[in-house]
């Protein structure tokens, strides 16, 4: 097999061409299920790492002058043959994914069969990035206003969804006429090396989708010090997404943020409270509580408090831990040791300041990073686990007796990306998600991410939108044409 065609062989992407890091370095990926080595994949320190993203800036733009001129109905196609080339191989896929970020393999599955609904998705939705034209106040006078690709794309993700995280962005960007440069997380570097493989096969030319993988800060830094880069996509803290703005500064880089959430879950009395509870309890430990939009803090009404945690309690710890390849897993480890260990100082910190532990509270005596899933209450506030974002498999529940209580308990943090609400009641429903301060308020729903929709925050959750029409136009420029004697 020639070197340009490899067959889920992980490695760098760079102008068409498939290599290793510029300095032949590699990482070794841990399984977090077990903490073995599954495998190496290249990987540049230092200033080879900045000369690999010097490699794949050059090779996009090189590309960038031919793929925005190309049809977006052409642009579509390509799209369409990587989702077809994915789900093809969806389940080897979904196998390689739960090896290296530890979630169950039927979430890698779905991830990975998401991800061809995002791409046939911006196939289509590039073909409507319409101008319009406005009427003159003079007679001999045209003025239009058309959208055109930024330019080169830059992106760096996390590692929680590996191929979610970077295939919004890039089949946005790519369905706009732009190229892209794709940094992963070290530690799930393989998906997003596949997704990479599929737009390959799916016949974009070289140049136009390009990946590396290296030390994050020399990268960060040739990605906005270069300004042949006009935007940067980030997924990632809080704390990382403040450097990227201050380094933006530079060359006045576009920047895309999502930067976590803590999101609540306002519970109504009017609920069923034995469903409820069980959606609750599965949809928060959904790949191990590792999501930005996971349901973190309960809010519960007073009238159906008792029966509604004891309710969350009992489906918390009746839920299978276990590893992600094994059958019936529904909770994984996660990502690595030290984000266990985080979650659990997270938790030893809360239950100091005051918190209950009415399930789990404890890591796992097994191997692989594994964390009991937790249910927290009697949270004073300012607690830990309510003000920081606990990214692990950790609910905390408060208590509220009046609608505005609730609405306060809710908006007091400084994220703002997804809040859920529980009732059945319409005027409630309207007027909660009207004052939700947070991007996206899900009623009677768990899950905030389509394709069509727009996906984002508010406050400190970052900058920007990635999906839905909003998504498409963030990788799109306004230029608008003024025509004079025109008679």
């Amino acid at each position: 097999m020639s070197e340009s065609t490899p067959a889920f062989e992980h490695r760098l992407l760079l102008g068409g061409r498939w290599q290793g890091a510029a300095d032949g370095g590699v990482w070794t990926l841990i399984d977090p299920g077990s903490g073995d080595a599954v495998a190496e994949v290249p990987y540049a320190r230092g200033e080879h790492a900045a000369a690999d993203a010097r490699a794949a800036v050059d090779a996009a733009e090189r590309a960038f002058a031919s793929w925005s001129r190309v049809s977006p109905y052409q642009r579509g196609e390509v799209l369409e043959r990587a989702a077809a080339w994915i789900r093809a191989r969806a389940d080897a896929l979904a196998r390689d994914t739960t090896l290296e970020s530890g979630k169950p393999l039927g979430e890698a599955k779905a991830e990975w069969l998401s991800a061809c609904n995002y791409l046939t998705f911006f196939a289509a939705e590039g073909a409507r990035a319409y101008g319009r034209t406005i009427p003159s106040r003079t007679p001999s006078r045209r003025i239009e206003v058309m959208h055109q690709p930024v330019g080169v794309v830059a992106t760096i993700s996390a590692w929680n969804f590996p191929v979610y995280n970077v295939v919004r962005t890039f089949a946005a960007a790519l369905a706009a006429g732009c190229t892209v440069v794709g940094r992963p997380s070290e530690l799930t570097p393989r998906s997003a090396m596949a997704l990479a493989q599929a737009l390959f096969e799916g016949g974009a030319p070289p140049g136009v989708v390009n990946l590396v993988n290296g030390d994050p800060e020399p990268m960060a830094d040739v990605f906005l010090g270069d300004p042949r880069v006009r935007q940067l996509a980030f997924t990632g803290s809080p704390r990382v997404g403040r450097q990227l703005l201050d380094g933006a500064s530079r060359t006045l880089t576009r920047l895309t943020l999502e930067l976590g959430g803590n999101a609540p879950v306002l519970v109504f009395p009017d609920v069923d409270v034995a469903a409820v509870a069980k959606q609750l309890a599965t949809w928060k430990q959904r790949n191990a509580g590792q999501a930005c939009v996971a349901p973190q803090r309960l809010i519960v009404h007073e009238a159906i408090a008792e029966d509604f945690v004891d309710a969350v309690v009992e489906a918390t710890a009746a839920l299978r831990v276990g590893h992600g390849l094994e059958e019936g897993t529904q909770v994984g480890p996660l990502v690595t040791p030290r984000h266990r260990d985080r979650v659990a100082d997270l938790v030893t910190r809360s239950v100091e300041a005051g918190a209950t532990v009415r399930t789990g509270g404890h890591a796992l005596e097994r191997p692989g990073a594994f964390y009991a899933p937790t249910v927290l209450d009697g949270l004073p506030a300012g607690v830990p686990a309510l003000v920081e974002e606990v990214f692990g498999p950790v609910l905390t529940v408060q208590r509220f007796t009046e609608r505005d209580e609730a609405l306060a308990l809710a908006n007091d943090t400084e994220y703002g990306l997804a809040a859920f609400m529980m009732t059945r009641d319409l005027v409630t429903a309207r007027i909660v998600s009207e004052r939700l301060a947070f991007g996206m308020v899900c009623v009677n729903d768990w899950l905030p991410a389509t394709p069509e929709a727009p996906f984002g925050g508010v406050k400190g959750s970052g900058i920007g939108r990635e999906t839905g029409s909003e998504g498409l136009h963030e990788y799109l420029q306004v230029k608008t044409v003024f025509t004079g004697d025109v008679r």
